[in-house]
This record gives C-alpha cells, structure tokens and sequence, in this order.
C-alpha cells in the first residue's frame, strides 16, 4: 500500500474498500452527526445512530441530515445506549465503535465491559495522527491522552500498537522515536535510559516491524536540518525522519498535542484508541467536525487491516 503523506490520502484508499459499519453511542451530538454525515457521504461509512431517537431527530433536522439512510435504534438511559452500541461492535454487527453525546468514563465503561465491551486483556492507549504544513509525512504521537505514566513493558504495548496504525496507513516500516529532552542516555534521567532499552530491545528483535532509536529530542527527531549542528547526529537511525513520536508520559504528550492544534496554522489530526478488539473512536466533544470525520477516516482504515488480518 502506498504510503498516506496526507488524510487526503486515507480517504482516497478507503474508496477501494468497501464501507464500514460505524456503532455511534448515544448519537444525539450535532459534531458528531455531521462527521458522521459527512463520511457516509464520502463512502466511508454506514452508521447505527444508538440514542434517544427524538433528540437524535432534532439534531439531525437543524443540520439538514436525512436520517432514512441510516439505522437509528431508541435508547434514552445514556448507559444502556452506550452498552447497545458497543455490543453491535462485539457481535461484529459494526466495525467501528464512536464517542457521542456522553461522558468518556461512561463511554470507556462499555469499551471494558465483560460481556459486551471490546476489551483484549491487554492495556489500552492512545494514537493522535497529525497532518502538519512543512512536514513531508503523517506524524504518530502517542501517548497523549490516555495512558499517564506507561512503563518499559507498556512502551513496548504502545509502540506494537501505533506500529500497527502506521502501517494501517501504508507506512511499512515506521521510524520510532523515544522522546526525551536530550538524545544521549543519563542514567539521572530515566526516560534516557528506558529509551535506550526500547532501542535495543528492538535491535534484538522483541519489537518487530519498525525501527526504534532513542533517546532523541524532539529537534533530531523531526528536523533534518537539526543534525547538521550536533556531532555525531547525522549518523544517527532517526535523522529528523521520525514517523512516530512515543512520549515519556502525558504530560509531555498532552502538552505537544494542544500546542501543535492552538498554535500551528493548517494543521489536520485524528486520533483513534488502541488495545481494542475493534477501533474506537474516543474524541472530546470540543473537537471540531473535521477531526471527528479523520478519526472516522483513521479508524476506518485500520479496521480494513483488521479484516483482511494484518493487525
């Protein structure tokens, strides 16, 4: 598959695949609904709208969206709209299952829950892909929202898992770059020195189908140019080349993430949960249609690898 340098891209590819099934919890978000709208549209998606139908109704006729085209199933008590959604995602009635009008502990509930939920057993975490003016390629940053404080073992998780979404979108063998605020190893600094060990461990093949090189700041990791300045740099696997940006904990990640979407002009984003049976989408309501609609376009087509059994 040709590698995405652009949500354009991941849009052009899902018109070679067949739509996916979109299982939206407690529908009745009027963002939410036009992404949802604006991706049937675009032949992404067919959705179950899960909710109190007369809201979802209302909302639908203020943005002008005819809801014959879609499968609207009456739920009011948010919690048991979300457990109906999520359940048509685990009986594989859907694909994809999405945020709505509702709270994320509710909605993170019905992910985990045993009967129904789309829980593996393993832990769970977070991808935010950005398209960003300037930068040749889609940047992974993980984990920005979901994970607080990941351990080796959870940085292994997440690595395989933003792995799997790059090469979702055509990516083959992703560049991953520990962050830290310098790029040699500092046994008074942790992150350095964990950093060091993802990068050995993957040169010893415990992390497979990528190439993993830290500790580098986050300058080598995404400008060329800035390797012209350090020694030694310019031989480095990562030379501002990175595809995925693997962060020392959420706040460093989080911090990035909001700086990049406040002050940065231009800029495109989705963002989907990983660890899951099925992708999830887990937006904020604050986020805007158009990076609802690229987590649709994101989750859609990691949910294509996951059919054809590439994840």
């Amino acid at each position: 598959m040709k590698m995405s340098k652009s949500f354009d891209d991941i849009l052009a590819k899902l018109k070679t695949v067949g739509k996916k099934k979109l299982s939206v919890a407690y529908a009745q978000d009027e963002h939410v609904l036009e992404a949802v709208e604006l991706a049937h549209k675009k032949g992404i998606v067919d959705a179950i709208l899960v909710g109190d139908a007369d809201k979802i109704k209302e909302v639908a006729d203020s943005i002008h969206m005819d809801l014959s085209e879609y499968e609207v199933v009456d739920v009011k008590d948010m919690q048991e709209a979300a457990t109906k959604a999520v359940s048509l995602v685990h009986e594989g009635k859907a694909d994809i299952y999405m945020k709505g009008s509702l709270d994320s502990k509710t909605f993170l509930k019905s992910v985990l829950n045993k009967e129904v939920g789309l829980r593996t057993g393993r832990p769970l975490s977070h991808v935010c892909v950005f398209e960003i003016p300037g930068i040749d390629r889609l940047l992974f940053l993980t984990d920005v929202a979901f994970m607080p404080y990941p351990t080796l073992d959870d940085k292994k998780v997440i690595i395989e898992y933003t792995v799997n979404v790059a090469r979702a979108c055509g990516v083959d063998m992703p560049k991953v770059a520990p962050l830290a605020a310098v790029e040699v190893v500092n046994p008074k600094m942790p992150v350095t020195v964990e950093a060091d060990e993802l990068t050995k461990a993957n040169e010893a093949g415990e992390i497979k189908n990528c190439i993993v090189d830290g500790p580098l700041s986050m300058d080598l990791a995404i400008d060329p140019e800035a390797a012209q300045f350090k020694p030694g740099a310019e031989k480095r696997k990562i030379v501002g080349d990175a595809d995925i940006l693997l962060f020392p904990d959420i706040h460093a990640g989080n911090l990035v993430y909001k700086t990049i979407v406040r002050m940065a002009k231009g800029v495109k984003n989705g963002n989907i949960l990983t660890g899951t049976k099925a992708p999830v989408i887990l937006t904020s309501r604050s986020d805007s249609v158009d990076v609802k609609l690229n987590s649709i376009a994101l989750a859609a087509i990691v949910a294509e690898d996951m059919k054809k059994g590439d994840l």
